[in-house]
């Protein structure tokens, strides 16, 4: 899935925004592999297996590998698998400059 489905009450914004997010790379929503928390993460496409010109908005998550992250609720570097490409967010991060 590469849209950014309505996901429950998350505020999936605040969650880009976040320290904990990281700062560079495509917005995906990942799971960890850890404890199963759900977040927004960025990771290069270079992390997720893929080119790194290929075009993000074109992506969909089964073509993502997992990517390693810090996650904050398992309070150490992790495995995340990418369960959706948030284009909405990558939109707003091209919109915004970034």
């Amino acid at each position: 899935m590469s849209v950014d489905a309505d996901q429950d009450d998350r505020d999936l914004e605040a969650e880009l925004a976040s320290p904990a997010a990281g700062q560079f790379g495509v917005p995906v929503d990942a799971v960890c592999v850890g404890c199963g928390r759900t977040r927004v993460k960025r990771a290069s496409l270079e992390e997720m297996d893929q080119h790194p010109q290929a075009n993000p908005t074109a992506l969909e998550a089964t073509d993502c590998t997992s990517f390693k992250h810090v996650c904050y609720g398992c309070q150490t570097a992790t495995w995340w698998n990418p369960v959706a490409v948030l284009t909405g967010l990558l939109e707003s991060d091209r919109d915004r400059g970034e």
